[in-house]
């Protein structure tokens, strides 16, 4: 069975406006909330193999402090340029490229690509995947990366900071 595990990065800064999008570090709060969601995602089920990255700093550094916040987990992530995308079709292409071998795939990336993606593939509603929000994704079926349009997963965690923070 396929797996997808999707991360948004955490919040980034605005404090300086000559940056481009792409070179925004992360806030306080995107610092924090990357230690706050490491465990619980780890808790999930993850196993953080096959780990892809958008270029953006802000998305480079969400998976950096994660794994800083996971002692005895050792994990290495790929940048993908072609994971800097907004738009979920692109998201959906660059899967189909994946390797057949690879049984799960990890993507910290950016929204609305990522809620679009999630909504797309388990015929879920999500209004939004928050900035630090995780969702992780089963195939209902034995499929292909090929076949992920024909192939209905299910959502089997969202989790979200603010949530985690209320309990």
């Amino acid at each position: 069975m396929k797996k997808i595990h999707l991360l948004r990065h955490a919040k980034s800064s605005w404090d300086h406006a000559s940056l481009a999008d792409i070179e925004r570090p992360l806030n306080e709060r995107g610092i924090r909330t990357c230690q706050l969601m490491a465990p619980h995602i780890n808790d999930a089920g993850c196993h953080f193999t096959h780990v892809f990255c958008s270029p953006a700093v802000r998305a480079q550094s969400t998976i950096e402090l994660m794994s800083k916040c996971l002692p005895g987990t050792s994990f290495q992530w790929q940048i993908d340029n072609a994971l800097y995308s907004f738009n979920s079709d692109e998201l959906h292409l660059w899967c189909q490229k994946l390797d057949e071998s690879i049984p799960e795939v990890f993507i910290v990336g950016h929204n609305p690509a990522l809620t679009d993606f999630c909504n797309e593939l388990s015929h879920s509603q999500l209004k939004n995947i928050p900035t630090s929000g995780y969702v992780q994704l089963v195939a209902k079926s034995k499929c292909t990366w090929q076949q992920l349009s024909e192939t209905p997963f299910k959502l089997i965690h969202f989790l979200r900071p603010n949530k985690l923070l209320n309990h």
